[in-house]
């Protein structure tokens, strides 16, 4: 696990089954009120929403300015293709949808505009203030009006976000502009909490060494996905059958949006140099689940190749990636700027082998070169290539890094959430969290 500069809680177990942390002082007689302000539903975040709503101390209460994806809506990352998601996004939560203003089912500074966060923080005749405030992000009016209401009532906020410093070069006025802008956010937040290593260090970097820090990972609700990795085995000759795949070849798997900063474009270059000669294929398949404004260059440029070892298989939704990691044999994302990519970690959890870029930025706390798969410089798709020959020397050696990967994620889950969480709530509130 990670070891970024975080605060110390004096925090001992409990001799109870469920081991819950607790801070050595009175004991609490009431539940802390935590609200959460994010911009929507989001797929990945839900099952988090769900654990800590389990906790016994902990009242949740989530609060959305938008409901666009849990409707039908087109999602222009995949192309324009229709989404709706096929795993439930709000159940096993308290959630209220705040009234909008400015809402066109997609998310950027302005947008989704809502309002009443004020009202619902400060609790009415029958109700309560809220503790604490949790929000994701910062760059959006939204968020920065729950930041600011949550200051204006003396309510103590914590800050999640994906923030690093890789993610884009900018000017010296810009930069400029950042380090005021941060100033300013230093004193409406009392915590930050990082995803993983790069992004503490963006934390350390704008806010100071000495600012409070409190472990949240980028996690995936691990026992989900590992439960449907197996469900999905005896399937497996079915979905192979489904794509025409001879079982006895490895199967290179992408699964993501075919934009440009995928650069699934590396990998299709470096697959098809892999082939022993002029006019034949590849050994290895390689299987392209996804969809996105690059979809027709790259079927254009694999139709031209001849190879007829290539499947292009569209957007699949949540429930239907682990039939897909299960007939994988290596799963790579090229991806340059990608501040986390969630998707290895499901990967992880169905014991595969991984390649990723060196702009990923799971990278430093999921996966070593030569250990749970391979790393290569961003666009370098000499390094790609050879990543993939490293990681199907042999059968055994992708099995192995598979192996590997699903040891590391155990320890990268949503219960190292809930102990980070327990901890930023006990600080920055005072309260006892039994």
């Amino acid at each position: 696990m990670v070891k970024p500069l975080f605060t110390d809680v004096r925090l001992t177990k409990k001799s109870s089954p469920c081991g819950f942390l607790t801070v050595k002082a009175k004991r609490m007689t009431k539940k802390v009120k935590l609200a959460y302000l994010v911009s929507h539903p989001i797929q990945y975040q839900a099952p988090l929403l769900r654990r800590i709503a389990q906790e016994p101390d902990i009242e949740l209460t989530v609060f959305f300015s938008s409901d666009f994806s849990v409707r039908s809506y087109k999602d222009e990352g995949f192309g324009g293709v229709g989404v709706k998601w096929d795993v439930p996004l709000l159940d096993g939560y308290h959630h209220e949808f705040l009234p909008g203003i400015r809402e066109n089912a997609t998310v950027g500074v302005t947008r989704p505009l809502s309002y009443g966060i004020l009202k619902r923080l400060r609790g009415g005749k029958d109700e309560s203030p809220f503790d604490v405030v949790w929000v994701h992000g910062y760059s959006t009016v939204n968020a920065m009006h729950g930041i600011l209401a949550a200051k204006a009532l003396g309510i103590p906020v914590l800050l999640r976000a994906e923030s690093w410093l890789r993610d884009r070069e900018r000017t010296g006025l810009k930069l400029a502009a950042k380090h005021l802008f941060f100033k300013f956010l230093k004193q409406c937040i009392d915590g930050v909490l990082p995803i993983g290593t790069l992004n503490s260090a963006y934390w350390r970097h704008y806010l100071g060494d000495d600012f409070p820090q409190y472990l949240m990972p980028y996690a995936v609700d691990n026992h989900y996905f590992q439960r449907r990795s197996q469900e999905a085995i005896p399937h497996r000759e079915q979905l192979q059958k489904e794509l025409n795949l001879d079982p006895s070849r490895p199967v290179i798997l992408f699964a993501s949006k075919l934009q440009s900063r995928k650069r699934c474009e590396d990998l299709l270059t470096a697959y098809l140099n892999l082939s022993p000669g002029p006019g034949q294929d590849p050994r290895p398949y390689l299987v392209i689940v996804g969809d996105g404004e690059e979809r027709a260059a790259l079927e254009k440029r694999a139709a031209d190749s001849g190879c007829s070892s290539i499947r292009f298989c569209g957007f699949r939704n949540q429930s239907e990636l682990p039939g897909f990691f299960d007939i994988a044999t290596i799963f790579v994302l090229p991806s340059r700027h990608e501040p986390w990519g969630l998707i290895v970690n499901e990967v992880m959890n169905a014991g595969r082998a991984v390649i990723i870029s060196d702009d990923v930025g799971c990278q430093p706390d999921l996966v070593t070169d030569g250990v749970e798969g391979c790393i290569f410089p961003a666009g370098n798709v000499a390094a790609l290539t050879d990543a993939l020959q490293r990681a199907l020397a042999t059968p055994e050696t992708a099995q192995l890094m598979g192996r590997r990967g699903l040891e590391r994620i155990q320890t990268w889950s949503y219960e190292e959430d809930i102990v980070g969480l327990r901890k930023a709530i006990a600080q920055t509130t005072g309260k006892i969290i039994a």
